[in-house]
């Protein structure tokens, strides 16, 4: 029951979230070429299964601790995959406003577009991080060793970077300079 806990998150964070924000790179994205509504359709779509995968995992490592009588979320890695469940949780709730933004009524619909895009990319990061430690467990650590290890941690890492130089080019820095 365990090895589906780390096999759902990588899932969820690793591919899904990723592969969802990077529908919005011209550089990388295989929609580019499809209209914008395809690709927030999509965007949702991937965003809302990696919520799933997401939910699935935190779910079967929460009952496979109850099984085994073991604490829950007493370690970083356990409190930084929870918050970012929740967190992504949130987010995808926040997506929807995206999707009707009539509903906010004093907000613009560029204002709406940024604070979800930064706001994303927090969350993003918090998954990564809670993917970060959970490679320092002592179940990876043995299961996964030498150059693997450093292999595996570079993966989160360099997305990490990819998807916050995605964002800032597309938001921050492209905000600031209208300025």
């Amino acid at each position: 029951l365990f090895s589906w806990h780390p096999l759902l998150m990588a899932l969820a964070f690793s591919f899904l979230m990723t592969e969802a924000l990077l529908i919005f790179s011209p550089e990388t994205s295989l929609l580019r070429s499809f209209s914008r509504k395809v690709r927030v359709r999509a965007h949702w779509a991937l965003q809302l299964l990696a919520l799933l995968c997401a939910l699935l995992g935190l779910g079967i490592i929460t009952y496979n601790k109850h099984l085994n009588g073991k604490g829950h979320f007493v370690t970083w890695h356990g409190l930084t995959g929870l918050l970012a469940v929740l967190y992504a949780g949130g987010q995808c709730a926040g997506g929807v406003l995206l999707l009707y933004p009539k509903l906010m009524k004093n907000w613009t619909l560029a204002k709406l577009k940024l604070y979800h895009a930064t706001s994303g990319l927090v969350g993003y990061l918090l998954g990564c991080a809670s993917l970060m430690l959970g490679m320092c467990s002592l179940w990876f650590t043995t299961t996964v060793t030498g150059a693997s290890w450093y292999l595996a941690m570079l993966c989160p890492l360099v997305t990490s970077l990819v998807i916050m130089n995605q964002v800032s080019n597309a938001y921050l820095y492209r905000k600031r300079s209208q300025h």
